[in-house]
């Protein structure tokens, strides 16, 4: 979260030249914070628990796999548009970032919910 924040303020406090791409990464960046945020407010309330119709292993895998593979494209759109302009970069690179670590955490989960209970049957 804090990769994908700080991409985000990179990016908004720099000059652009290209408002297409730069929006695209904006609006990813501010749509994965969102669903992390969501994700982790359903945990904490224990929603999950009341809403049993979901299955929210699934939920957060996919969302983790669209986010990711968003947060890339954009991420390549950033660093291809950014005429070298420091804060464009910087964006860019915590956007990289960004997407490594939605990698990691989509494996950790997947690892954790699926191995976990294919494995205690």
């Amino acid at each position: 979260q804090i990769s994908l924040l700080i991409g985000f303020i990179s990016v908004n406090n720099s000059s652009w030249t290209d408002y297409s791409a730069y929006s695209f990464f904006q609006i990813v960046t501010m749509c994965d914070l969102v669903m992390i945020l969501f994700f982790y407010i359903m945990h904490i309330f224990r929603v999950y628990r009341k809403l049993t119709c979901v299955s929210w292993p699934l939920a957060e895998f996919l969302h983790y796999l669209i986010g990711t593979i968003l947060l890339l494209i954009g991420s390549i759109v950033a660093a291809a548009k950014s005429y070298n302009i420091t804060g464009l970069v910087a964006g860019a690179t915590f956007g990289f970032l960004a997407t490594i670590l939605c990698v990691i955490s989509m494996w950790s989960s997947y690892k954790v919910s699926c191995i976990t209970q294919s494995t205690s049957k």
